[in-house]
Formats: C-alpha cells, sequence, structure tokens
C-alpha cells in the first residue's frame, strides 16, 4: 500500500513546500535535484540492474537503450520537466497537454516495477518530490485557472499509483516484467545522469554539490 500512498504524497509535499514557504532559492533547488539525481542513479546501479540481468533474456541491455531513447522522445514533449526543465508560457491560459501525457507516461511507466522491488519506492518519491516543487511553481506563476492546475497535478500524483496498480492486476506485465524494467532503467539512467550533468554551473567544482552527491549515494547504498 506504502507504493500507492508514498508517491502521492511527495507531488502533494512538493506542492504545500511551494505555497508555504515559497523558495526562492534556486541554488538549494538544484542541490536538491543533485541529490535526487544522484540516489536515483545509485538505487537503479546497486539494485535494480544488476536484478534485470538476472534474466535469461539477451535483450536486457537493447531494451534498456530503448527506454534511454523514449526519454528523449518524452523530453521533447516535456521539454525536460523530469529533470528541473520548465517551459511554460506562463502568459498563456491553455493547458499543456503534451506535457501532461509525456509525465504520464514517465510516471506510470515508473510505478509497474515498484511492487516487486522494494527500495526503488525511495528513488523514486525524492526524484519526484523537486520535480512537483518546480511544476508547482510555474503553474502558481502562470495564468493558468486554479482548477486546471488542481487537475494536472491531482493526475500527476496519481500516475505512479497507476502503474503499480496495472502491474498487479495484468498478468501480461508480469510476463514482461524485465523488459519493461530494463526499458525504466533506461529512462532513470537517462534522468539521473542528466541532473547530474545539469545541476552545476558551468560545470564548475562545487564541494557542497560534491558532498550531497556522495551523501545521496552512501544513503542508496546502504538501504
Amino acid at each position: 500500500m506504502h507504493n500507492i500512498i508514498l508517491p502521492i504524497l511527495s507531488v502533494l509535499l512538493g506542492f504545500l513546500i511551494v505555497v508555504i514557504l515559497k523558495p526562492s532559492q534556486r541554488k538549494n533547488l538544484k542541490l536538491l535535484l543533485a541529490f535526487s539525481g544522484a540516489f536515483l542513479l545509485s538505487i537503479t546501479v546497486f539494485s535494480f540492474l544488476p536484478e534485470v540481468y538476472q534474466s535469461k533474456n539477451k535483450s536486457i541491455g537493447l531494451f534498456i537503450m530503448i527506454g534511454i531513447l523514449l526519454q528523449i522522445i518524452l523530453e521533447f514533449f516535456s521539454k525536460g520537466a523530469e529533470h528541473g526543465h520548465v517551459h511554460i508560457d506562463k502568459s498563456s491560459s491553455i493547458f499543456p497537454w503534451l506535457l501532461f501525457v509525456s509525465l504520464s507516461i514517465h510516471s506510470v511507466l515508473e510505478g509497474i516495477p515498484m511492487h516487486t522491488h522494494e527500495n526503488l519506492i525511495y528513488g523514486i518519491i525524492i526524484h519526484k518530490l523537486p520535480v512537483a516543487i518546480i511544476l508547482s511553481t510555474y503553474f502558481l506563476a502562470s495564468e493558468l485557472p486554479k482548477i486546471k492546475i488542481a487537475f494536472f497535478l491531482i493526475l500527476f500524483a496519481l500516475m505512479t499509483p497507476l502503474g503499480v496498480i496495472l502491474s498487479q492486476e495484468f498478468g501480461f506485465i508480469e510476463e514482461y516484467y524485465f523488459e519493461i524494467s530494463a526499458l525504466v532503467i533506461g529512462i532513470f539512467l537517462h534522468i539521473s545522469t542528466t541532473i547530474l550533468f545539469e545541476s552545476s554551473e558551468g560545470h564548475k567544482f562545487n564541494i557542497t554539490k560534491l558532498l550531497i552527491i556522495t551523501s545521496a549515494i552512501a544513503i542508496a547504498y546502504f538501504i
């Protein structure tokens, strides 16, 4: 049950942080993104990746690469919202359907392996928190009606739990569990490495960022 509730709470927490605390320090958000990227990458490498390679399917590597390509395609429509970029015309009142569909596909896919991979839930909720903060910040500053903003954020919060439910209810998903998991690994590898590369200002050495990333790796290793 927690793999359904926690992703929803992560998005809700991100929204409440924006509404109550009104964060204005972009540097702190970049550090949070760096932590989430390092943590997600570490969870993927330490436990998720070795698990799928236990499969006898020799095409696992191919599915991982397809996952990377799929995420690149999704980001063409989401403009990189999965790793902290939101490019929305704040003066527009048109609902960003392409962003919504792209994030929904991403979220449903990441929810599918969660019911059999316990540690993955922590990587996903930590990944969702800064994304929810960024989305909430941009939406609340936009001309979109509040009802549309609520609609978007609620559905965004429900997409990962939907993936969990689908994986439990449909047998064919279980049949192709390793292939779908490999796709998700490709998505995670692309997102997490992009976050780590983009969170540096001018790619300069930053001791604070290094400590944040090291902490995320250590926490993920000992979970």
